[in-house]
């Protein structure tokens, strides 16, 4: 039997191409994530890897195209191609231009440009279209980063029983920032699409969780959002780096050559190692600052510190990136001018990409590692400082900004805006005893060496897995085809039916509270329900919340049964005729407390009824709405303890009502009478539960949407319900 299918998505292919001289050539990327990616099981005929391979395909002939593809199947890659112009919007455009700078806290440098935004649903557009063409039914995607996140929502649609994952490698911004995107809504349920989102810390996920309940209005329980017939986990998995990696490479001759050249040159010298991507978000010119103020405070460390500052070239042809290098050069020659000499340089300046080898010897032979972005998604060059420094001490100071400053309790916390508590870091790391240094050093390699990179991808997939058993399990209970087609077939072979039906989230979908006239049933309700109730020896009785007067408006021509108030008017042949029930004597101190709510609550609504009184807070802000429930809730309970009266919380509603009135009473009342050998129950709140678990077990009793229930059934929508009582009539 064929095992299914595992698919990596990313924006770059671990292989990169290119042209030198008319010909194509091909380079291996060494990055964590290839090595993630690697470790994961499965050979290279089930593993996929589909991406972009780095070079615009208007640079390429058919016959290059060709090439490429032939090449990389072979290495387990999928290119996709895009032209120079994709390229310039989707990835330098959209991704680069308005979601980096945005959700790093640089709201000021994001560029909203439609072009872009179109550029970017098209690139997710082809990536699900390649995807799609290589996935099987059953198939697991993992789907990464920033530049893909509307694919897991259009991967959905097209492999409804894929398993999907996302993961994000940079940071998620609080709602504050993230509501300044236009296309807000559309990144959301983009990544909603997934069956598990991974974020580096809990931070994110949590900035994820507010966005979807204030923007989409969608709650999350535990972490977990319920989507229609899916649940979306949403958790932290913090990347780890390829601990053995940099451990060994300590031993390699190469390294060490660099570390013994780097051990000669700096002689009697600390070093302090600052490494980044040159990037506005790694905050270099206040580290720069920082030190310049070091080096006043300090003239005793003249001659005696130097800093090494390694600007890896990042989007060169940016010009917010080429006015950065400039401004950071010009500082560094400041410095250097002011207060070096002769035979002292305090800033050994490097633009460029180093090999392996000399990155391990830079972090074996510092004495402090300096890293201060004003926000960092991890940070792992800190990881890697860590993971050199076997035998020798050293000292990191790490913003407090980056991911993984909760991993490194040890390390030297700071604000990177406050340029004294660098300073401070700086001296009190110079100043640290070795043995100081040696303990903390090895309660941090003790927990990084536990959680690889390797690690990380296992634990992310592992628990997408066990996300999706538990979401199979969840919806054990939802309508297949054949259960639908046993419902008809013992509907239509029954002498006596009943058919008991909740209103408002069942047979009729949720309207604005502020607009209730729309509520009204269709056309094409009305009929469905008048044939149903037609029906030779069924009797069909709609039980709902809704006021008496509201029933009597749209049913009273179709032979049914009605209960309003949850039950306490009733018709169920008749007149109306009520429960000798009421709130009477506690109506004017709800009220007086539903008032007092309402005012400070923007979107609110009181309604009366003649057995109930209910708070609406459809339209309220989600936040607001979350906070005012829960102190309101309390105070009427307070106020009502010792009373026959309740309060329930239902579908965006605070309801108050008598104890003894709730829909299992009417569903006894209604079985007494009518003896019928098919029953089918249906609705989709708390009010209903009241009526499934008095229902006897060869009933029909269905709950509309997901979801702990005492229903034996559950469909995931209004249109099921109506799509199955149309297969009835």
């Amino acid at each position: 039997m064929p095992k299914q299918r595992f698919i990596i998505v990313s924006n770059r292919l671990p292989v990169s191409v290119s042209k030198e001289g008319g010909k194509l050539v091909y380079e291996t990327s060494s990055g964590g994530l290839a090595t993630a990616m690697s470790s994961l099981g499965g050979d290279s005929s089930e593993r996929v890897w589909i991406g972009w391979p780095g070079i615009p395909s208007d640079e390429l002939t058919p016959a290059d195209k060709t090439a490429i593809t032939r090449k990389l199947r072979g290495l387990g890659c999928i290119p996709v191609f895009l032209t120079k112009q994709q390229v310039d919007n989707f990835y330098h455009g959209y991704a680069n231009d308005t979601i980096w700078p945005l959700f790093h806290y640089f709201q000021s440098l994001a560029k909203y440009d439609n072009s872009y935004w179109l550029s970017y649903e098209a690139v997710n557009a082809q990536f699900k279209k390649a995807v799609a063409r290589h996935a099987d039914p059953q198939a697991t995607v993992w789907i990464h980063d920033y530049h893909l996140m509307l694919l897991p929502q259009m991967l959905r649609k097209v492999l409804p029983d894929g398993t999907i994952g996302f993961f994000l490698h940079i940071p998620f911004p609080s709602y504050e920032i993230f509501r300044l995107l236009p296309n807000r809504a559309q990144i959301l349920k983009g990544l909603l699409g997934a069956d598990l989102i991974g974020f580096h810390v809990y931070d994110y996920a949590r900035h994820f969780l507010s966005s979807v309940l204030r923007i989409l209005g969608v709650e999350n329980s535990h972490g977990s959002i319920t989507i229609g017939s899916r649940i979306v986990k949403v958790d932290a998995f913090p990347i780890g780096i390829d601990y053995s990696r940099f451990v060994t490479a300590l031993n390699d001759e190469e390294t060490v050559k660099e570390v013994g050249i780097l051990e000669d040159h700096y002689r009697d010298k600390k070093v302090i190692l600052s490494m980044d991507r040159l990037d506005y978000s790694k905050g270099i010119m206040k580290r720069l600052e920082a030190f310049e103020q070091f080096l006043q405070k300090n003239p005793k460390f003249h001659k005696k510190v130097t800093l090494i500052m390694v600007a890896v070239p990042s989007r060169t042809e940016v010009e917010t990136y080429k006015e950065l290098r400039d401004e950071i050069e010009k500082s560094v020659s400041h410095i250097n001018g002011a207060y070096g000499s002769v035979d002292w340089t305090p800033i050994s300046y490097q633009f460029k990409n180093l090999p392996f080898a000399q990155i391990v010897a830079l972090f074996a032979r510092a004495d402090v590692a300096l890293l201060t972005p004003l926000r960092d998604g991890m940070n792992l060059v800190a990881k890697e400082y860590i993971a050199t420094k076997q035998q020798r001490p050293g000292v990191l100071i790490l913003s407090e900004m980056a991911g993984a400053v909760d991993e490194l309790p040890e390390a030297i916390r700071i604000n990177p805006n406050d340029i004294n508590s660098i300073v401070q870091a700086l001296q009190t790391a110079l100043k640290m005893p070795r043995k100081t240094q040696l303990e903390n050093l090895k309660s941090m390699q003790r927990r990084l060496s536990r959680y690889t990179v390797q690690r990380w991808s296992s634990d992310f997939i592992e628990q997408l897995h066990a996300s999706k058993q538990a979401q199979t399990r969840k919806g054990d209970k939802v309508i297949t085809p054949e259960i639908e087609a046993k419902i008809v077939r013992q509907f239509k072979k029954a002498k006596k039916r009943l058919l008991l039906l909740d209103y408002d989230g069942t047979l009729r979908g949720f309207v604005p509270s502020h607009t209730p006239h729309l509520a009204k049933p269709p056309a094409s309700l009305l009929r469905l329900i008048r044939t149903l109730a037609n029906l030779p020896n069924t009797k069909v009785c709609i039980i709902s919340g809704r006021p008496r007067k509201a029933l009597t408006a749209w049913f009273s021509d179709i032979p049914l049964s009605l209960a309003a108030e949850h039950g306490a008017w009733m018709k169920y042949d008749g007149e109306w005729s009520q429960q000798p029930v009421s709130l009477h004597e506690h109506r004017k101190d709800i009220l007086s407390v539903l008032e007092h709510y309402a005012e400070r609550t923007p979107g609110a609504r009181i309604e009366q009824k003649d057995f109930a009184l209910v708070w609406h807070y459809r339209n309220v802000p989600t936040e607001l709405a979350h906070a005012r429930n829960a102190s309101l809730r309390y105070e009427l309970n307070q106020l009502l303890a010792n009373t026959d009266l309740v309060v329930h919380k239902g579908a965006k509603i605070i309801e108050i009502k008598p104890r003894s009135v709730h829909k299992g009473m009417v569903a006894e009342d209604l079985m007494a009478i009518h003896k019928a050998d098919f029953i089918l129950g249906v609705g989709d709140d708390y009010t209903d539960e009241d009526m499934f678990r008095v229902l006897p077990d060869d009933a029909f009793s269905i709950k509309v949407g997901l979801g702990d229930t005492s229903a034996r059934f559950q469909v995931t929508s209004v249109e099921k319900v109506l799509q199955l009582l149309r297969k009835l009539t």
